[in-house]
């Protein structure tokens, strides 16, 4: 069995902050939808993205605070759903909650790509 590299404890601070962000920003630009917020109207895949990415974020900033030895998985999968969403929110054109959202997006894939180990 391979042994596990432990990330910097100041790189794992930066993901969970950056998972905790990620998780806020996606919540509150999903809940623009939800006030009949009308520029831009979110579609409701976008909606279900931006819903999906908050509860990856949370989800890993909770395994990486709880230290389980799990969290590359869920870092792993949260890098991806983080991408895939700010690709999405950048379709949209532009508005700044959605360009604030891609921008919190890919900073958190990074940290969850590297605390998983992956590569980019």
């Amino acid at each position: 069995m391979a042994s596990r590299i432990t990330p910097h404890p100041h790189l794992m601070e930066q993901s969970i902050e950056n998972c905790t962000n990620c998780h806020r920003i996606c919540l509150e630009t999903a809940a623009r939808h939800f006030h009949g917020e009308s520029a831009p109207r979110l579609d409701e895949a976008l909606v279900r993205l931006l819903l999906d990415c908050a509860e990856i974020c949370r989800t890993s900033a909770d395994f990486m605070i709880r230290g389980s030895d799990q969290y590359e998985h869920t870092c792993r999968a949260c890098a991806a759903i983080c991408t895939h969403c700010a690709d999405e929110c950048d379709r949209q054109g532009e508005d700044p909650y959605l360009s604030a959202c891609a921008e919190i997006c890919r900073r958190c894939a990074a940290s969850c790509r590297e605390m998983s180990g992956a590569t980019p």
